[in-house]
């Protein structure tokens, strides 16, 4: 009954708004002082002492600080401007671009937020002046936010691996199938309804001509530098996680350089947000260090095992369980805060029913990518609200994130009935 207590604390300290390291932090102490009292604060100095000095955990701000370095220096720009000229005239052109900029976001920085919050700068504004489907750009840009946590870099398959024990490299690998599909049935959605209404489709304006094909495909080439040095060196097997991700970090930096966007301002502005994403995930990286000890410690986790096993369900419908709960608290609370309470509890039962750890931890990925869409709290839905034109309202924006939820609910599917979608590329490795 304490620790049940304490775990109802929890979810409302959630609830309140309170940060996540801060309540992760009161949760911890309170449980400690519940279980064997004051003696059992001890475990707390060794345990933040043991996160911050993981290296597998560099990965985390050299992921964030080439993120920060793309977005700040404005070569974003310059990459949305040359895939506008390559797309040309197809059906849909600027519904196209969306999905197409949201992949190669996806392959650059890793950030949901990042993502909504350009792309709701960018070809939202347009579109809406253009004319187009304002819930279908909405919807767009969100489920282009989804895509950006799944394709690598991404700092959460990082934490993911970090908490589960799993291969970082083989994560990251892991998410770029699923994130290609998703993107694919983003495409093939936007075409059927604009063949069912062909007036939701929005024209090339006459006051902007198209440029060159060459030049271009010229534009991106110094693009392929950041995403080869992230993930194709990890692919390759000549880097690790943490290599690959000071690499990325340089090739962020000569692209900043080649396209003349590189300053000390640009650089001090980036550190800066780099440094405070980072400390926050330490702390709460930390605080779900000592959680863990704790559940094991109370044998909280073996009850809960014992509990899923005792029910004599089939495999698939455990998984289903397993997936529906992230799915149903990610509309109420945060994505990352939810992951490091449901990551301890969800590893035992692999081992006990089987799941293959890759497809597992790619599907658990997918969903919690769903919260940051979900409403009514996903924050990417107030990152794109707070970036798009005034004429779109949060209302909209709610109402234009669920045929997207669908489709990355459907993308869920595929790779559970398709396993190869997340095990393909890390068998290469």
């Amino acid at each position: 009954m304490p620790i049940s207590a304490a775990g109802v604390l929890l979810l409302t300290l959630f609830f309140l708004g309170v940060p996540v390291f801060a309540a992760f932090f009161g949760f911890n102490i309170l449980a400690a002082l519940m279980l064997m009292g004051p003696q059992m604060l001890s475990i707390f100095s060794a345990s933040i002492l043991d996160t911050v000095t993981t290296s597998e955990l560099v990965t985390v701000p050299l992921f964030i600080l080439l993120g920060e370095l793309l977005f700040r220096s404005g070569c974003i720009t310059i990459l949305f401007d040359s895939v506008d000229d390559i797309v040309g005239r197809i059906r849909g052109r600027q519904y196209v671009i969306i999905v197409l900029i949201s992949v190669l976001l996806g392959a650059l920085s890793g950030s949901a937020i990042a993502v909504a919050a350009m792309l709701g700068r960018t070809v939202m504004a347009e579109g809406i002046e253009r004319g187009g489907d304002k819930k279908l750009l909405s919807g767009l840009v969100l489920g282009g936010a989804c895509l950006a946590p799944i394709i690598p870099p991404s700092f959460l398959v990082v934490l993911i691996g970090m908490l589960s024990g799993t291969s970082i490299s083989a994560l990251l690998a892991a998410g770029v199938l699923p994130g290609i599909v998703a993107g694919g049935l983003f495409f093939l959605y936007v075409q059927v309804l604009l063949w069912r209404d062909p007036s939701r489709d929005i024209t090339r304006t006459s006051d902007k001509p198209r440029g060159p094909m060459w030049k271009a495909i010229l534009s991106l080439l110094p693009f392929s530098i950041v995403i080869f040095a992230v993930l194709g060196l990890i692919l390759l097997g000549v880097a690790t996680p943490n290599e690959s991700a000071a690499c990325g970090v340089f090739g962020a930096l000569a692209v900043a350089a080649v396209y003349r966007k590189l300053s000390t301002s640009m650089l001090i502005e980036a550190l800066k947000g780099s440094i405070l994403m980072s400390s926050m995930i330490l702390l709460i990286m930390a605080a779900s260090k000592i959680l863990t000890q704790l559940m094991a410690f109370s044998g909280l986790t073996n009850d809960l095992v014992a509990v899923f096993t005792a029910l004599d369900f089939p495999a698939v419908a455990v998984l289903a369980v397993l997936m529906l709960i992230p799915f149903v608290l990610c509309m109420f609370l945060d994505q990352i805060a939810l992951m490091l309470i449901l990551i301890p509890i969800y590893k035992p039962l692999l081992d006990t029913f089987g799941f293959d750890p890759l497809v597992f931890w790619t599907l658990f990925l997918l969903n919690l990518t769903l919260g940051a869409i979900t409403p009514p709290f996903g924050y990417a839905l107030f990152a794109l609200s707070a970036s798009s034109p005034r004429e779109i309202g949060l209302r909209d924006i709610y109402a234009a994130s669920w045929p997207f939820i669908g489709l990355i609910v459907l993308t869920l599917v595929l790779v559970w009935a398709f396993p190869l979608l997340a095990t393909w590329l890390p068998s290469r490795l």
